[in-house]
């Protein structure tokens, strides 16, 4: 990224309080600030070329008892990505929406919702898309016990078809605990 860049970025930054950057790669740099700042921050850099909303990615992190969401903008102008860093406590675990600015974030506020359970006050949609049928907690959290899940969900069929049975007469394939087992150890 050029000194001109650079230099248009910092006077972005001065004009909201709290703010750390850096420059991580040639066309990325990493931005960290308060969740209360980033709508004006948004804002400025939109203002200032920074136009493609590309993600918005969610991490959640249990030790902290914190989601950190990270809003990924592009600027193609300066051929830079943006990624600006806040964290939200866990609970409540809302967040405002900020598709007013960048329209393409109302996609992205749904399926965090979906996946995280972050609530985003002002999203036109927060609707389940991919789970529909879905009656369990967030899936995409850390605190989810898949395996668990699936055993207090589901019902097992004993599946033994006939083509499985010769194989395991010939001394071939594996019992499901047998397989387990192997996949528990590796």
């Amino acid at each position: 990224m050029s000194e001109q860049a650079i230099d248009k970025l910092s006077s972005v930054f001065r004009e909201v309080p709290n703010v750390q950057f850096k420059q991580t790669h040639a066309r990325r740099t990493e931005v960290k600030l308060r969740a209360d700042t980033l709508p004006a921050i948004l804002a400025l850099l939109k203002g200032r070329s920074y136009i493609h909303l590309s993600a918005i990615s969610c991490i959640d992190r249990p030790e902290f008892d914190e989601f950190e969401l990270v809003y990924h903008i592009w600027s193609h102008e300066e051929k830079n990505l943006i990624s600006a860093h806040i964290k939200i406590p866990k609970k409540p675990g809302e967040f405002v929406s900020v598709h007013d600015i960048y329209t393409p974030a109302a996609y992205f506020e749904r399926d965090i919702h979906e996946m995280f359970g972050v609530k985003f006050e002002g999203a036109p949609n927060l609707k389940p898309f991919v789970l529909t049928e879905w009656q369990g907690p967030p899936p995409m959290l850390k605190s989810f016990d898949t395996e668990k899940y699936v055993q207090d969900t589901y019902d097992w069929l004993d599946y033994q078809p006939q083509w499985w049975k010769e194989v395991q007469e010939k001394g071939g394939g594996y019992a499901p605990e047998d397989r387990r087992a192997v996949i528990m150890e590796d």
